[in-house]
């Protein structure tokens, strides 16, 4: 299985686990010319900007720390793009999440970063 393949299996668990918690899946793989966002959820009625990260196991380092400040800053510009698009007002509360998957667990960090402006 190529990587795109590997990706799309881990990030199908990744909203399998989120969907099992509660939340409702808004958008898959939503994309713009500045990146793209894993998933879009909403949990409870806040928005949820999700990043998902897969290590096959401890080698390969901890997959939650696998989103480093160049793909946070990107996530934030998609996520405004998305926003406007879809016409969301200003104070609907948002946040951005990542799933980690290493082996067989997962991990739901919510909140994992914070919005980052220009």
């Amino acid at each position: 299985m190529n990587r795109r393949g590997i990706g799309n299996k881990y990030e199908e668990r990744a909203a399998e686990y989120i969907r099992s918690h509660g939340a409702r899946i808004l958008e898959r793989n939503y994309r713009n010319r500045m990146g793209e966002i894993d998933i879009i959820a909403d949990d409870a009625g806040t928005i949820c900007f999700i990043e998902v990260k897969y290590r096959k196991d401890d080698a390969s380092g901890d997959p939650a720390e696998a989103v480093g400040v160049k793909k946070q800053f990107a996530i934030c510009r998609v996520a405004d793009h998305y926003r406007m698009i879809k016409g969301l007002p200003e104070d609907i509360p948002y946040r951005f999440d990542v799933t980690a998957i290493k082996g067989e667990e997962i991990h739901w960090y919510k909140n994992a970063f914070s919005y980052i402006m220009f």
